[in-house]
C-alpha cells in the first residue's frame, strides 16, 4: 500500500477560504420563525397563544415599564435613600509617572498645559497631584493639591510646587 498522507482537520481548515458565500450558521442553531394564529393544526391557531380575554390578548398592548397588574411596584414600595450633593468637590488626580513622561526639565505645569497635553480631561476641574512613580527631572508644578510624597519627590527633585 502507497503512504498516502492523511488529511487532518487543521490541514482541511487551512485549504478551506473563508468567503461570504461559504459562511452559515453551525447546524442546529437556527429554528423557523413561530408562525401564530394560523389554524387549529400548528397548537397556536385562534388565540394565537394569547390566551382568552384580557388587557394583554389584544392587539396594541404594550406593558409599561415596572407596572405590576395595579399592584404598587416595587421602585414605589422601596424606601427612598440618600441624596445628591450638588457641591461636591471633583478632583482630577495626575500621577508624577505621567508628568515626568510628557513635561522637559524646566518647564512650567499648569493645569491648562495639562489639559493641552491631553494628561487631564477638562482643566476646569480642581487637579491633585498624587506621588505616584519618580521626578528625575526639576518642574515648577502649579496645582490645586499636592499629597505629601508628590511634594517631597518634586522638591527633592530641585523643582518647585505652588499651589492655586
Amino acid at each position: 500500500m502507497k503512504n498516502v498522507k492523511r488529511q487532518t482537520t487543521n490541514d482541511l481548515l487551512l485549504n478551506m477560504s473563508v468567503t461570504l458565500n461559504s459562511l452559515h450558521p453551525a447546524k442546529g442553531s437556527t429554528h423557523k420563525k413561530k408562525r401564530v394564529g394560523r389554524g387549529p393544526g400548528s397548537g397556536l391557531g385562534k388565540t394565537a397563544g394569547r390566551g382568552e380575554k384580557g388587557q394583554k390578548s389584544r392587539s396594541g398592548y404594550s406593558a409599561k415599564i415596572g407596572f405590576e397588574g395595579g399592584q404598587m411596584p416595587l421602585h414605589r414600595r422601596l424606601p427612598k435613600r440618600g441624596f445628591t450633593n450638588i457641591f461636591k468637590k471633583r478632583w482630577l488626580e495626575v500621577s508624577l509617572r505621567a508628568i515626568d513622561e510628557h513635561f522637559q526639565a524646566n518647564e512650567e505645569v499648569t493645569p491648562e498645559v495639562l489639559h493641552e497635553r491631553g494628561i487631564i480631561k477638562k482643566a476646569h476641574y480642581d487637579v491633585v497631584v498624587l506621588g505616584t512613580g519618580d521626578l528625575g527631572k526639576p518642574l515648577k508644578i502649579s496645582a490645586h493639591r499636592f499629597t505629601k510624597s508628590a511634594r517631597e519627590k518634586i522638591e527633592k527633585a530641585g523643582g518647585a510646587v505652588i499651589e492655586l
